[in-house]
């Protein structure tokens, strides 16, 4: 069985604490227990090798044991959350799915057939293979979103080797690469998955206070939001070990801040794509952005400025979009970095690089300085089309507390010039009310 690690490590932790959800503990022989009253549930619903099933839910005790189940029976698995409501039929019918696995918010489960019937080439692949496999959405946050497909046993392979045993807050999302990993770790090496369902800088560090969580994977987003909050200032945060940050550039002033407010905290950047899983990472130092990736089964190179990756748990490929391999299989990540040996500097999308008259200009880089302002609750930086430039750099930002737009844009640019080129500076600046981040704490990119 694909499990069968995982089974044993449950096995011979029993009495271990495997998830908390909504304030209650569940050990790791509920969880076995959990598993043999559901595999008995799904065999009658005839859920076999191959089925496409769309398992609509969030991280919980049935949510885990339902997972286990379909990777077992060599299930094509589609993770769906409330975050996705509005495309979920979209997504349903490009995953091909024929069971609808859902779970309600008391943890109930209910089992429907769908219409659809899964014929797509690399379903069939797997299908033939009797190997589990996991399809996850991109954002689209610049365009529509592709589904990848890939071999479930390959992302598993990374979680045999015993590592730390962490309490974890299960902050990405269950239907996301960052969130399927969180979990596979921690119940790998029998930590203890905290749920949560608010995901709010409040919500999330009282549970680490109150769980005496270890371990925090986040966004630089959300890492700003717990900044901004000053939440930390109510809750004694002295369990947690580690934070771990990715899916976006990390400003580099939002890192230094908070390195500076807690410098027992180990920051560690990561990287990962649903292309090809979550590569180990090494941060140069906790308030560094220089980071190395790679570890077993990865290979990394830099073409003409840009990162490309080779993995053995890489996709099989899209099922609505071509192929983003090169002939010699390596995937094309569209990262933008610098390397100094064997660290790497991710600078930002190749795709949102803004070009101001043949010069580049990264919106992390003028991000951050603007971030250095005070007043500043977040900003987002893209580029706008200018007859004479080509480009012209543009900011929108959401303030801390209202003040007058005029003056404080007169300042921004001021102080601006004193700390980027004259070709950084932003031209347009525009002060918003909204919140500039999507339902993943992922800053919602703007196109000019």
């Amino acid at each position: 069985m694909h499990t069968d690690f995982l089974l044993a490590t449950f096995s011979k932790n029993r009495d271990k604490e495997a998830i908390i959800w909504k304030d209650k503990s569940f050990d790791y022989q509920w969880l076995l227990d959990r598993i043999h009253i559901l595999e008995k549930k799904i065999e009658k619903e005839k859920v076999i090798s191959g089925t496409v099933v769309i398992l609509e839910a969030d991280f919980s005790p049935t949510a885990l044991a339902l997972l286990l189940i379909l990777i077992d029976l060599g299930c094509i698995i589609v993770p769906l959350t409330s975050s996705v409501e509005s495309q979920k039929e979209e997504f349903i019918k490009i995953a091909e799915g024929e069971v609808l696995l859902k779970l309600d918010d008391d943890d109930n489960l209910k089992i429907s057939k769908i219409s659809h019937k899964a014929t797509h080439e690399f379903i069939n692949k797997l299908k033939n293979r009797g190997h589990p496999g996991l399809v996850l959405f991109s954002s689209g946050s610049t365009g529509k979103s592709k589904a990848s497909l890939s071999d479930f046993s390959d992302i598993l392979s990374k979680f045999k080797v015993p590592r730390h045993s962490l309490r974890t807050i299960a902050f990405l999302l269950f239907d996301h690469i960052g969130g399927i990993n969180t979990l596979l770790y921690t119940l790998s090496n029998a930590g203890c998955v905290v749920a949560i369902n608010n995901r709010t800088p409040e919500n999330v560090l009282h549970a680490t206070d109150k769980y005496k969580v270890e371990l925090l994977p986040t966004s630089p987003t959300f890492i700003n939001l717990i900044l901004l909050s000053e939440a930390y200032k109510k809750y004694h945060l002295s369990s947690l070990k580690t934070v771990t940050y990715g899916t976006e550039p990390m400003p580099e002033t939002t890192l230094k801040r908070f390195h500076e407010l807690f410098p027992k905290i180990q920051l560690k950047q990561t990287y990962g794509l649903s292309e090809l899983g979550i590569l180990r990472s090494k941060s140069k130092r906790s308030d560094s952005l220089w980071v190395k990736v790679g570890g077993e089964d990865f290979q990394t190179r830099v073409v003409d400025g840009l990162l490309e990756i080779k993995a053995k748990s890489a996709m099989l490929g899209y099922l609505n979009a071509p192929s983003p391999f090169t002939d010699d299989g390596w995937f094309k990540t569209g990262d933008s970095v610098l390397t100094d040996g064997e660290y790497i500097k991710i600078l930002g999308r190749q795709s949102e690089i803004i070009n101001v008259g043949g010069e580049k200009v990264y919106p992390t880089e003028v991000e951050s300085v603007i971030h250095e302002i005070d007043n500043i609750a977040e900003v987002t930086v893209f580029g706008k089309k200018n007859a004479i430039t080509g480009n012209m750099v543009c900011a929108k930002i959401r303030l801390e507390n209202p003040t007058d737009a005029k003056e404080f844009s007169k300042m921004l640019k001021k102080f601006c010039r004193t700390r980027l080129q004259a070709f950084k500076v932003p031209v347009k600046i525009e002060i918003v009310e909204q919140k500039q981040y999507s339902k993943r704490f992922k800053k919602i990119k703007l196109q000019g």
